[in-house]
């Protein structure tokens, strides 16, 4: 049986949501942090070479599979168990304002999430886990597109990928432009 109701108090409330996980560890953020909830941690890569790998499900990628490629400035979003990327076309930090484009990547959907297939991901969204979702996501297999276009190149990615094997620097002028800022990725309003 039930006794008479109590109001709440402060400390009730906030022992509740510490108790429930809502509770968030301090964390010194980088510079290339964007934005971080107790779900979720944003954050942007500058322009880079990276290894990448190609699958054989679409296309003929395989000859040039595990070589290194350079990369677009990219902003990515990570929560535990998913991640979403979009290509910047500027080598700087990105504002609210900030216009994004598609990432050009296989294995990628039209909103900017990422098929996971079997990357192995970190299982977490905190500093400490930026660095194993980029590798995660470039140690994966890039075995097939999801949307339709994903560059502007005029041999689509496949032609991409190939052109740019010994390149120093990403050409921004084939990321395919989209009426979508930072603060839309971020909040989900796409």
């Amino acid at each position: 049986m039930f006794g008479p109701a109590k109001p709440l108090t402060v400390d009730f409330v906030q022992s509740l949501v510490r108790s429930l996980g809502e509770h968030v560890e301090v964390e010194y953020l980088p510079p290339n942090v964007i934005a971080r909830t107790s779900e979720a941690i944003a954050w942007w890569t500058r322009p880079q070479k990276r290894h990448m790998h190609f699958g054989d499900t679409q296309g003929d990628m395989t000859g040039i599979s595990g070589r290194v490629f350079p990369q677009p400035a990219l902003l990515w979003m990570a929560s535990e168990s998913a991640l979403d990327v979009r290509a910047l076309k500027e080598d700087r930090r990105p504002d609210i304002e900030s216009k994004l484009c598609v990432a050009p990547y296989w294995n990628t959907y039209e909103d900017g999430s990422v098929c996971l297939g079997s990357m192995r991901t970190p299982g977490a969204s905190t500093v400490a886990s930026i660095e194993q979702w980029e590798q995660s996501f470039y140690d994966s297999a890039f075995t097939h597109g999801n949307v339709g276009r994903v560059t502007r190149y005029e041999g689509g990615f496949e032609g991409l990928w190939k052109s740019l094997e010994g390149k120093d620097e990403f050409p921004v002028e084939t990321l395919i432009d989209l009426p979508e800022t930072v603060e839309q990725f971020l909040s989900g309003e796409r």
